[in-house]
């Protein structure tokens, strides 16, 4: 770091300031995504490349090299920065937790395009950021340390200090890489690890005939009894993304609900809606594992090929009962199908498409159903419909133009634009009401067909729950699943069978959970087995609430 009298200084001038905004342009970065420690820690790892813009360079080739190899470790380290802003931001996940992992992994290319369509806006705002970003690295990592081969016989030494600060510098720097749990946040590192994680669980999600096996020997051992004598079918639907907020049959300004409502005044006291339900989960995949698995936690030694103290899944149990099982999904998704679906006698997977924002209609499983009710192969039927309900992308989920709340400046919408609710997430609102309508007209199709299938003495049963919510203006100003706001995890939860009266008015009103499903749908299927709880069989007298742990502050579960 030496120089020419009368180029020293300019010379020396330009490598610090292009080590400086290099250098800062990093850490901005990189605080957006970390905070604490580890914004010194990554700042550490960042510098041996940076200060290696104040290292003098004869080669104007080398320069040239120093200069790409300088901007792609700088723009690897503010991507890492700006992905964990961002998730940090709208999920408030790290990249390496369940939730990011398990959806990464549960996602296909298409997917992840049509993603970006939902979520376009915020994928401008952090391009732009990196964009900015990448230009400033680039504009001043061409301006590193030059060595001036006419004045090398005349030479001036770096002050002090500074030799001394660049020597710490690379001191702890090779501390930090020598050190594993630092090491290993350095991005290439960390995404590659994290790249590893995604496939290690797509691989143990497609190796799911074993965990079935032993699942299905697990429930017969049990050996629950069916206690219904004569014919009898039950309909679970789990429907995706739906908030209770927004349907008329919990008081919402708009129709939504019309069919159920209508329901609702002819079933009397055999229908039952349970005005406070909740979800425990913000996402599909641990909200299902909760209700299949009665909300029991899994055991560690599941991953080494042993039942232990794991939960039994509730589809087995229906099977060793003597039910027949179907499962009728118009989600195409690996994870679910094998985890779940692939436990029925009959799986129909009727969205061929891939991706979750695929256009296919929830209107189209209706004919499968109807079939199923049809089968005269058996006398006891348990069937599982899975639909998309109002998962993202909103326009999707119902037929091209039929959404009546896109012109009409209604209550709902003026009390959005009172709340300071921005015209896009307005916009989404009304797509995402326009879904609930449609939304309305399948889940009372399938509750009609509930009703009148089968002979007059039959027993029938039907339950009807959203694995978790949506944020659609109602707390903040964005649209999508939410874990940190109460929209993530208010859901609708509606009961009805042809034989006696359910819950009262009073009853109605007290909190239900959606990870304690399985006990309610035992009830349900008549089915009597050693590890009853009847404290969280939501339908009896002995039912008694436990408030349940979610990362959002929860003023009360009973409203």
């Amino acid at each position: 770091m030496t120089s020419a009298p009368s180029d020293a200084p300019a010379s020396r001038g330009n490598a610090l300031l292009a080590c400086g905004v290099v250098g800062a342009t990093l850490l901005a970065l990189i605080a957006l995504g970390h905070d604490g420690r580890r914004i010194a820690q990554l700042a550490v790892l960042a510098a041996p490349v940076v200060l290696w813009l104040a290292w003098p360079l004869k080669s104007a080739r080398m320069r040239r090299v120093r200069t790409v190899l300088v901007w792609l470790w700088a723009m690897g380290f503010a991507l890492d920065g700006a992905v964990r802003a961002y998730l940090l931001d709208t999920y408030q996940a790290a990249p390496d937790g369940a939730m990011v992992l398990g959806a990464a992994a549960n996602t296909n290319a298409r997917e992840s395009t049509e993603y970006l369509w939902m979520h376009w806006r915020s994928a401008v705002v952090w391009s732009a950021a990196l964009a900015v970003a990448g230009v400033l690295v680039g504009m001043f990592a061409r301006r590193g340390a030059v060595f001036d081969a006419a004045a090398s016989s005349v030479r001036t030494r770096s002050p002090f200090w500074l030799r001394s600060l660049v020597l710490v510098l690379l001191l702890v720097a090779c501390v930090a890489y020598a050190s594993k749990p630092w090491r290993r946040l350095h991005p290439a590192i960390f995404w590659a690890g994290w790249s590893q994680s995604v496939h290690t669980l797509r691989a143990a999600w497609a190796d799911q005939e074993k965990v079935r096996d032993r699942a299905m020997a697990q429930a017969r051992a049990i050996a629950p009894v069916a206690l219904q004598a004569g014919p009898s079918t039950v309909v679970l639907v789990i429907t995706d993304s739906i908030n209770r907020d927004n349907m008329a049959l919990y008081g919402y300004g708009r129709p939504t609900t019309p069919r159920l409502l209508a329901h609702k005044a002819q079933a009397g006291e055999q229908m039952a809606v349970l005005k406070n339900a909740w979800s425990v989960d913000a996402s599909t995949l641990p909200a299902l594992r909760n209700m299949f698995h009665f909300g029991l936690p899994h055991a560690e030694n599941a991953e080494n090929g042993k039942d232990g103290d794991n939960p039994p899944h509730l589809l087995a149990l229906a099977r060793a009962a003597g039910y027949k099982v179907w499962w009728i999904s118009n989600h195409d998704d690996l994870a679910i199908e094998q985890q779940h679906a692939r436990f029925a006698d009959v799986v129909d997977m009727v969205n061929r498409t891939p991706g979750r924002a695929s256009a296919s209609l929830d209107g189209e499983i209706l004919d499968c159903v109807q079939e199923a009710f049809a089968d005269t192969s058996t006398d006891r039927k348990l069937i599982v419909v899975h639909l998309m309900g109002a998962h993202p992308h909103y326009s999707l989920r119902f037929p091209e133009n039929a959404n009546p709340f896109d012109d009409d400046v209604d209550a709902v919408e003026t009390g959005l634009v009172k709340d300071g609710r921005s015209a896009w997430v307005r916009r989404f609102r009304q797509e995402y009401d326009a879904a609930l309508l449609y939304h309305d007209f399948v889940v009372s199709e399938l509750l009609q067909q509930t009703r009148t299938a089968g002979k007059p003495d039959e027993y029938r049963a039907w339950m009807y729950l959203s694995d978790h919510g949506q944020e659609v203006g109602h707390g903040s100003d964005r649209a999508g699943h939410s874990p940190s706001t109460a929209s993530g995890y208010r859901i609708p939860a509606v009961v009805w069978r042809s034989r006696e009266p359910l819950l009262g008015g009073a009853a109605q009103q007290q909190p239900f959970r959606a990870d304690w499903t399985g006990w309610t749908l035992m009830d349900l299927l008549k089915i009597q087995w050693s590890g009853q709880m009847p404290e969280r069989n939501v339908l009896g007298d002995a039912y008694r609430w436990q408030a349940p742990k979610i990362p959002v502050a929860v003023e009360s579960f009973s409203r």
